[in-house]
């Protein structure tokens, strides 16, 4: 008999793109469908369907006409949208669509001021002077829109259901909830406008799709409560329907499970990568297998939490776990909103992106404050770079979006390399950016080849910027090796973003400070454009939460409930007062992120006094100068040449008493045409051995063969032709070594 399977996405994650949580186990299905097992699925996003229904003419005449119907008394500003709301239903739908890129016109409309109304979201748009003259009115529109809908969503928030957020819902219940009592309580309470949205959304997809099986994805804090509320419902009027729980979320914070409670809004909880156990538990529901033999679940057995993890079958390879399918969603409906304030956040919340993972875990995997004993970190698993492309051009079949977010905890730089070349060689037009550590492999060079291959940006942990932390942390990097690597990547036109961290253990005050001066030197000297400042936080299943005394911190709670076991409180006897720096911190990056305050000394970002920085005021100048190319000249590098095939032309030109055969090479660039003069037997050699490094069908040629080829042909000495004139000249206009 045919198993029906519904994934869904609970409310919220974000506006631009769908969580591909649901695309991943798709695509697995699919390769279980097509080798004849009986099952069919399909996919929602409840999470952008609940947004469209809210702002939407229909949605907001329905708010305010409950606001007409309350006696409840607003603020000022909530006051304010309540006159307005004429203005805003009658505008609505239009902003909609133009957020969804199907009204483009309207942008000029809405740049002018008088179409949009207006509450206190507009109120920092004069801190915002500096973006607009950089911004086109499409841009400028959007962030107006993105404002309009900020206004709406703090009205909502405080007249209708203060769990409302636009990428996250109730996550305050979610978030170290190591009892379930205040989630439970919430889940009891009346429905708020915006969980009968989702619910009644929810009661037309089980009338569409009538299904068997019904898996909610949490990756975040802020879907939990909107996956229990889908739970709840389907308890209530579809106990037939086994209700399965998985994602991030439950992967780290629910390990520990034994509240009974859960139980009552969903019938299995998975845990880790998901294809295996939903693959075991689905043949458990269909009699084919015992419940002990189920991998990774837990479930409510007679009355008691149980882990069942009896099965002997390894996990699914990753090359066999299929192609994210990412049919059933509506594509085409995301809004791309925009923020303007780090250039990071603009990526996440702008545009349509096609999430994708290279490898699985981490190949570094050694950071203490990181997930490391948990299987989505530890168990590094690449693809083939072949696999990758094929999987990205059935995407862009499939989607019709061609730009591609690697979701990858740090990118390998080999594979990266390889799918690089492999995007070139198939000639993919794709725009790409992911996360990576700030390590030596990461040569110029290889920076050049991705940017050549589509990467318009990435992300890595300079975290505390302070080399003796670092080495705490086991990050593997020095401050001065990010800043070379950073610089690798900025000047080959790739926008780095740098996650920063304070209040490691025994952090103090004066590394505080010297962290803050690296990061202003950073941004100082343009190697880094975009970054944001985290707070510490220790982790159960990191070693600093596992062995915090070897970190000389004590760990001070929280009592475990029974529910969730994630975020531990500690003492830091040796560190500063971490929290008296968030705010001067915050402040001193907004300003280095947009090219100000470079100048003012770094006590005047702080209402109380701090130490002097350390730091050598060039630390981070004479860091990138001293930045060399030894990686690329190893023999096994692969030689590419990133630019066009030239014409040859020879001519002879006369060397004192001697005239000599002399090649032009003449070659057409996209921006513009460039020539080299060289020798004859050297510019023969050239023109005879560029199409072979040009990438293609062929093997790709290394350093070493080149050499040799040189060398046969009896030009001379190579390491003397590569410190010429005319080696530096194919250098600058596309000669890598990778």
């Amino acid at each position: 008999m045919e198993q029906k399977i519904l994934l869904i996405t609970p409310p919220f994650t974000q506006l631009n793109t769908p969580y591909p949580a649901t695309a991943y186990l798709k695509g697995f299905l699919n390769t279980l469908a097509r080798a004849g097992t009986p099952l069919v699925s399909h996919q929602v996003d409840l999470g952008i369907e609940v947004i469209l229904e809210l702002f939407s003419t229909k949605g907001l005449t329905a708010l305010f006409a409950q606001l007409d119907a309350s006696d409840l008394e607003l603020s000022d500003n909530g006051y304010r949208i309540y006159r307005l709301q004429n203005d805003y239903i009658r505008t609505i739908g239009p902003v909609i669509r133009f957020l969804q890129n199907k009204n483009p016109t309207l942008a000029h409309r809405i740049c002018d001021r008088s179409y949009l109304p207006e509450a206190s979201r507009f109120g920092t748009l004069d801190e915002l002077d500096w973006a607009f003259g950089t911004m086109g009115i499409h841009d400028k529109a959007r962030h107006f829109a993105t404002l309009y809908l900020e206004d709406l969503a703090d009205l909502i928030k405080e007249a209708v259901d203060p769990h409302f957020g636009f990428s996250r819902y109730a996550e305050r219940l979610g978030r170290s909830a190591t009892h379930f009592d205040e989630l439970h309580e919430a889940l009891q309470a009346p429905d708020t406008g915006i969980s009968e949205i989702l619910v009644d959304l929810l009661a037309q997809k089980m009338q569409a799709y009538q299904p068997d099986v019904v898996c909610l994805t949490v990756p975040f804090p802020g879907n939990l409560y909107g996956a229990l509320k889908c739970g709840q419902y389907l308890k209530q009027h579809h106990p037939h329907i086994s209700v399965v729980m998985g994602g991030g979320y439950v992967n780290t914070e629910l390990r520990r499970l034994t509240e009974v409670r859960v139980f009552d809004y969903v019938d299995y909880l998975c845990l880790d990568d998901g294809e295996a156990p939903l693959l075991h538990l689905l043949e458990y529901l269909a009699g084919k297998r015992e419940q002990s033999q189920l991998k990774r679940v837990f479930a409510r057995t007679n009355g008691v939490v149980t882990y069942h993890n009896g099965a002997t079958e390894k996990d699914i390879p990753q090359r066999e776990t299929g192609t994210p399918d990412y049919s059933d969603l509506p594509l085409t409906e995301y809004l791309s909103v925009i923020e303007i304030v780090n250039p990071m956040h603009r990526l996440w919340s702008d545009g349509r992106w096609n999430k994708l993972t290279l490898a699985h875990g981490c190949y570094w995997g050694k950071c203490s404050f990181c997930d490391v004993t948990l299987d989505y970190i530890k168990r590094y698993e690449p693809l083939t770079a072949v696999i990758l492309c094929d999987r990205m051009e059935a995407i862009i079949e499939q989607t019709a979006q061609n730009g591609f977010h690697f979701v990858d905890e740090a990118a390998p730089p080999a594979l990266l390399r390889d799918v690089a070349l492999e995007i070139i060689r198939r000639n993919l037009t794709v725009v790409w950016w992911t996360n990576i550590r700030f390590e030596a492999n990461f040569t110029p060079d290889l920076c050049r080849l991705l940017k050549a291959s589509g990467c318009i940006a990435i992300s890595g942990g300079l975290e505390v910027a302070s080399d003796r932390l670092l080495e705490r942390m086991k990050k593997g990097v020095t401050v001065a090796q990010v800043a070379r690597v950073a610089d690798g990547f900025t000047q080959a036109g790739i926008m780095v973003h740098a996650y920063l961290m304070y209040g490691f253990p025994t952090q103090t005050a004066q590394e505080t400070i010297d962290s803050m001066e690296m990061v202003r030197q950073l941004f100082l000297n343009g190697v880094v454009q975009s970054g944001f400042w985290h707070r510490f936080a220790m982790t159960a299943h990191s070693p600093v939460g596992l062995h915090p005394a070897e970190f000389d911190v004590q760990r001070i709670g929280p009592d475990f409930g029974g529910f969730a076991d994630n975020d531990l409180e500690h003492e830091d006897p040796l560190g500063g007062n971490h929290d008296l720096f968030a705010e001067g911190l915050r402040k001193s990056l907004f300003n280095f992120m947009h090219g100000v305050g470079f100048e003012f000394p770094l006590r005047d970002w702080f209402d109380f006094k701090t130490p002097a920085p350390s730091i050598f005021p060039k630390y981070i100048e004479k860091s990138i100068s001293r930045a060399s190319d030894r990686v690329a000249a190893r023999s096994n590098a692969i030689v590419v040449w990133l630019g066009s095939m030239p014409a040859l032309a020879v001519f002879e030109a006369e060397t004192g008493q001697e005239i000599v055969e002399m090649v032009e090479l003449e070659f057409n660039a996209r921006q513009l045409d460039w020539q080299l003069e060289t020798s004859g037997p050297i510019g023969h050699w050239l023109f005879d051995v560029l199409p072979q490094l040009i990438v293609g069908a062929h093997e790709p040629i290394s350093f070493q063969q080149v050499r040799r080829s040189f060398e046969t042909a009896g030009l001379g000495d190579f390491n003397e032709f590569t410190g010429s004139a005319t080696w530096a000249q194919l250098r600058t206009n596309g000669l890598l070594m990778v």
